[in-house]
């Protein structure tokens, strides 16, 4: 698979370019960003964001099922198996890591007249689901498409946020959450997990001026600076994340948090563009959308 993302400009950042701050007062940057008004720096509106290229965890992706629909997971990661071995999964995935072009999904209405496939989704999650107009784009999109197909249903998109899609299948309202999902035990009281698709990690994103994590060369280097900041230091995370557990410690992922400021956004795009704008000293978010999302806000600049 291709690790280069395409740079596009999509409604997938939720048209940045129309975004004002979101964090009140501006922080000053910690440690190699100086404040933007300072004389002789550029201001924030003119500056990048870029990724720190450190894998700071690993972990796994997966689709979540209906509890009480064990013929779901079962044929869910049948047709997991299928994909993964015709080449259909690398084919999906070029289409966002590489030079394909996605496909956009159309959902149906809900009805509960017919045989549908209702799948519960987080649609601010580019490259994995995102949406243009009407229709919705992303690997975990075009994997619902076809899994529906696969099964004889119509497909039915259930777009909420990212803290209610388990909750969603959990309440038997969807048949299956497909949302970047990392697979953790307290999800499991709402969803049975099928068989993992996705290697992810987390990333740091900084400002373009930023350079004190420029001789890091492991996660352990760049843990050592984070726990060096204290609460006057803020760092964004999309609500409900890995990203949020790390940055706030979480027991059974033995992640020990920070003593930094941890704002919560719905989605990594206003993350990153209130680091842009000032707000934010640093943004931890997925692997893949954070290299999507800073590209497609960094053209916009």
């Amino acid at each position: 698979m291709k690790k280069k993302l395409a740079a596009v400009c999509m409604a997938a950042v939720m048209s940045v370019s129309a975004l004002t701050a979101c964090g009140g007062e501006t922080v000053p940057a910690a440690g190699g960003s100086a404040p933007a008004a300072q004389a002789g720096q550029e201001t924030s509106s003119k500056l990048t964001a870029k990724v720190i290229d450190v894998d700071l965890t690993t972990e796994e992706y997966a689709f979540g099922i209906d509890k009480d629909q064990p013929e779901l997971l079962e044929k869910t990661n049948e047709y997991i198996a299928q994909i993964m071995s015709d080449g259909t999964f690398d084919e999906i995935c070029n289409k966002y890591f590489g030079d394909g072009t996605p496909t956009p999904v159309v959902s149906a209405a809900e009805d509960s007249s017919k045989d549908q496939l209702l799948v519960a989704t987080n649609a601010a999650f580019a490259p994995f689901e995102y949406m243009e107009g009407d229709s919705y784009l992303g690997i975990d999109m075009e994997i619902a498409a076809g899994l529906a197909e696969y099964l004889g249903k119509e497909l039915v998109i259930q777009n909420m946020e990212f803290d209610a899609v388990c909750l969603s299948v959990g309440q038997h309202k969807s048949d299956i959450a497909m949302s970047g999902l990392t697979i953790k035990e307290e999800r499991k009281e709402f969803v049975s997990f099928t068989d993992p698709y996705y290697e992810a990690s987390q990333k740091l994103v900084v400002r373009s001026d930023n350079t004190e994590f420029d001789g890091c060369a492991d996660a352990a280097a760049i843990e050592a600076i984070l726990n060096a900041k204290d609460s006057s230091v803020s760092v964004g995370v999309q609500n409900g994340t890995t990203g949020q557990l790390y940055c706030e410690g979480d027991e059974e992922w033995g992640f020990a948090g920070y003593q930094m400021t941890c704002k919560g956004y719905k989605n990594g795009s206003l993350a990153v563009q209130d680091l842009l704008n000032g707000n934010l000293d640093y943004v931890v978010i997925d692997a893949a959308p954070a290299k999507f999302i800073t590209e497609s806000i960094n053209a916009l600049q």
